[in-house]
This record gives C-alpha cells, sequence and structure tokens, in this order.
C-alpha cells in the first residue's frame, strides 16, 4: 500500500494557509480601538477599557444565513453573503443597546476552493466594517464526504458591549409610544426555503429577468444583502431616543416585535403606513401565499421596529433618516391583556 497523505484523504493544508494569506489584510482593515495582536494566535484579545466603556455588560450573539447560501452557491455569487451573516448577528446585539465590537466567522466545506472562501470572507469584512467592529478570527474546517461538492456552511458569533444603566428595551415602554419601522433591503436572510420552493414551482430560473427588479436577475436581486442598522440605531439610542428596538427577522413583526414589549401591551400595526418591496408582492403572487403567512415568514419590508415616546418620535425619525435609513410611522403601543402582541390587518390589494 503506498503511503497516504491529509491531501489524499481530502484536505489540503496548503489551501488552507493560502486562505490565511489571502484574508489576514482583510481583517487588519477592520481593526478598531480595543482590538488586540492579529489573526494566527489560539484566541483574540479585546480591551473594553480602551474601547470607552467604563461598566460595560457583555452581550454575544451567533446565527447563520441559512438556504440562502444554496442560492448563492447555485449561482456562483459569493460576494454578499458574509455581509448577511454579519448583519444577522450585529442587528440583534444593537436591539439590546450594544455596540458591536468583534466579530468571529466559521467557515465549513467538503473541499477548500481558496477563492470562493476568500471571496465570502471578505464579504464578512465589509460586513465588519459597516457595522464598526473588528474581525478577530474564525475557523475554516475542510471535512471532505460530509459536504457535497462544492457546498459550503457559514457562522457567525458577534460580541459587543452596552453600559450597564443603557440596555434595552427600557423599563417605561406603555400605551401610547409610537413604532417606527426602518425599511429593509429585502428579503434579508430569512424564509429562503420558502423562497426557493416558489421559485421553482414557477418555473423561475436564478438566471432569468427579476420581474420585480429591472436589470437585474432573480439570483442577483434574491441575493441583495441583509441591511445593517447598527449606526443609525446607536445614534438614535445614544441620543436618548430608544426606549426599544426589534430586529425583524424569522417570525415576521408578529414573532419578533412581541419579544422586547411588556405583558399587558400590544402593538398595533398600520400595514398601510408602508408598502412592501416587490420583491414581496412577487413571492405572494407566484406562491399564492396567504398575506398572514408573508408576515409571519418574511420581514415585509420593515428590517427593525423602534419604540419611541410620542414625544420623541419626530426628532427620532429625523435622525434616523439623516443616518441613512427610510423611516416609516408603523403604529402604536397600545393597552393588551397578558403577554404582548402585534395586530396588524393588511390591505386586500397589499401584495398586488
Amino acid at each position: 500500500m503506498a503511503s497516504l497523505t491529509y491531501r489524499d484523504a481530502g484536505v489540503d493544508i496548503a489551501a488552507g494557509d493560502a486562505l490565511v494569506h489571502r484574508i489576514a489584510p482583510l481583517a487588519r482593515a477592520t481593526a478598531r480601538a480595543g482590538t488586540m495582536g492579529g489573526l494566527g494566535g489560539f484566541g483574540a484579545l479585546f480591551d473594553l477599557r480602551a474601547a470607552g466603556f467604563t461598566d460595560p455588560v457583555l452581550v454575544s450573539t451567533t446565527d447563520g444565513v441559512g438556504t440562502k447560501l444554496k442560492l448563492a452557491i447555485d449561482t456562483g455569487q459569493h460576494g454578499t453573503v458574509g455581509i448577511d451573516l454579519v448583519a444577522m448577528c450585529v442587528n440583534d446585539l444593537v436591539v439590546q443597546g450594544a455596540e458591536p465590537l468583534f466579530f468571529l466567522d466559521y467557515f465549513a466545506t467538503g473541499s477548500l476552493a481558496v477563492e470562493q472562501a476568500a471571496t465570502v470572507i471578505s464579504g464578512i469584512a465589509e460586513g465588519c466594517r459597516q457595522a464598526g467592529c473588528a474581525l478577530v478570527g474564525g475557523e475554516t474546517a475542510e471535512m471532505p464526504g460530509l459536504y457535497a461538492s462544492g457546498d459550503y456552511d457559514l457562522a457567525g458569533f458577534a460580541v459587543g458591549a452596552a453600559e450597564r444603566g443603557s440596555l434595552l428595551p427600557a423599563p417605561d415602554i406603555g400605551a401610547g409610544d409610537v413604532v417606527l419601522g426602518l425599511a429593509s433591503s429585502g428579503v434579508h436572510s430569512n424564509g429562503y426555503s420558502l423562497v426557493r420552493r416558489i421559485a421553482a414551482a414557477a418555473h423561475a430560473g436564478w438566471g432569468s429577468a427579476a420581474p420585480f427588479a429591472p436589470g437585474q436577475t432573480l439570483g442577483e436581486a434574491l441575493l441583495a444583502p441583509t441591511r445593517i442598522y447598527v449606526k443609525p440605531v446607536l445614534a438614535a439610542h445614544r441620543a436618548g431616543l430608544i426606549k426599544a428596538a426589534a430586529h425583524i427577522t424569522g417570525g415576521g413583526l408578529p414573532g419578533n416585535l412581541p419579544r422586547v414589549l411588556p405583558a399587558g401591551t400590544a402593538a398595533a400595526l398600520d400595514a398601510s403606513a408602508w408598502a412592501p418591496p416587490p420583491v414581496f408582492g412577487w413571492l405572494a403572487r407566484a406562491g399564492e401565499v396567504p398575506a398572514e403567512e408573508m408576515l409571519r415568514v418574511f420581514n415585509c419590508g420593515i428590517g427593525m421596529a423602534i419604540v419611541v415616546a410620542e414625544a420623541k418620535a419626530k426628532q427620532a425619525a429625523a435622525l434616523l433618516a439623516a443616518e441613512g435609513e427610510r423611516v416609516f410611522s408603523i403604529g402604536r403601543i397600545v393597552p393588551g391583556d397578558g403577554d404582548a402582541v402585534v395586530t396588524i390587518d393588511p390591505p386586500a390589494d397589499w401584495f398586488r
């Protein structure tokens, strides 16, 4: 029997080394106050005092991109799913009043393709840049036999901090508070199992023209990256304008906004206050998906919901708009009975 090597078993150490060499400058470019050291150690260090905190509480999140990755793999377009990965984690941090500090990624594949992986990680670095956090490390796992050829998976891990007295949600949320909605950039990174099923049922190929996005293919339009809301929401929070915030992911507005509301309240939302982007109309029509199901699965055009005092609503909306957000006044907090809920009754032609 001839002697065997790790490469014969499907693991290429040289490819892994080449990838580290490629991504090191990307990680260095995301350095921020508090970052210590660089890639290559057994762990990453971060100095909270150097980052400006005096009495910090650490906040951590982890998430993935879901089956949106399958769309990236099928189309060969890997440049934006890294942004999605960061967004899904850091948007969950900021709704707790926390500033994202650093990020780590996990990239797993059957056979490491350096160019593919470097493209994905460049997107992760861009997401970190948008969020103002440092990419301090990660893990690249090459596991032949576990993933099909060309497939890969991603997981992200973000750590942030907030001063002890500034955590969200605030304790004084109550009837009369206003709910502001920040526009999404599209489907974001939830519901892609249904998206893919609808496209298949409609016999719509990823390379065909997108019915809802002139000049783009269906694949390109559906790969629009998740919007990162960190800097605008932090700016509004530091100005003392936010009582609560909810990242609208799987479960939609009905499933996510109640998570930050106290018992005995409800969010009464007015669906006529905003129009769902065209992608949602196409999904609803092509899949014959009922409005209630659309609202339970997708963000339907609102990627972040913000609860503010009525007296501060105009100021908050103006600040968020100045920070680059499209802001809608979408409802109010009203008295409820028992656990917090969302009530919303979309018009019959909402998805037309």
